[in-house]
């Protein structure tokens, strides 16, 4: 059994994993005669394979209880995914390097603050999506296309927030 303690969610932290979507930290420049102000290229979104596509998606999660019990850790080895949520909706982030196996000791857990998402690189072991407090919307960007783009680990994680 693995016990871990979820940190705050930081693009130092996270970068072995992909990237953390932020628009308080991006750069960004004004489009629309001024009225907008874009927050550009925020995270590297891959494909992977043959007819590979970009899929822009919707998930509604229904929140999880602490401590949150898991009992796998999957992957996606041909596409990264992205998860931003649009009602600044917390949620764990459970992420493990690439590889055919999960080494424990290279596990880690982190919370968002609501305003942050993530985009896990292709390859990276993650879990499944874990809104806290209450049901989440959330804007998912990942691969859709030919082959099997999901795999699972077995894996018992718990996982707890810092006091």
């Amino acid at each position: 059994m693995l016990n871990l303690t979820a940190k705050p969610l930081t693009a130092e932290a996270f970068a072995p994993f992909g990237d953390v979507i932020d628009a308080r930290t991006s750069a960004s420049f004004p489009i629309n005669a001024g009225r907008t102000k874009r927050h550009h290229d925020l995270a590297k979104v891959e494909t992977l394979g043959d007819n590979a596509r970009t899929l822009i998606n919707i998930f509604v999660s229904q929140p999880v209880t602490l401590p949150l019990n898991l009992t796998f850790l999957e992957r996606h080895p041909q596409g990264s995914q992205a998860f931003m949520p649009l009602h600044q909706e917390r949620f764990i982030v459970v992420v493990a390097p690439p590889g055919d196996t999960i080494a424990p000791n290279e596990v880690q857990a982190f919370v968002t603050d609501g305003r942050q998402g993530v985009n896990y690189r292709a390859g990276t072991w993650h879990a499944i999506q874990s809104v806290l407090e209450r049901e989440g919307e959330f804007l998912v960007v990942d691969r859709g296309g030919d082959g099997n783009n999901c795999d699972e680990y077995p894996l018992d994680v718990t996982v707890t927030l810092a006091e």
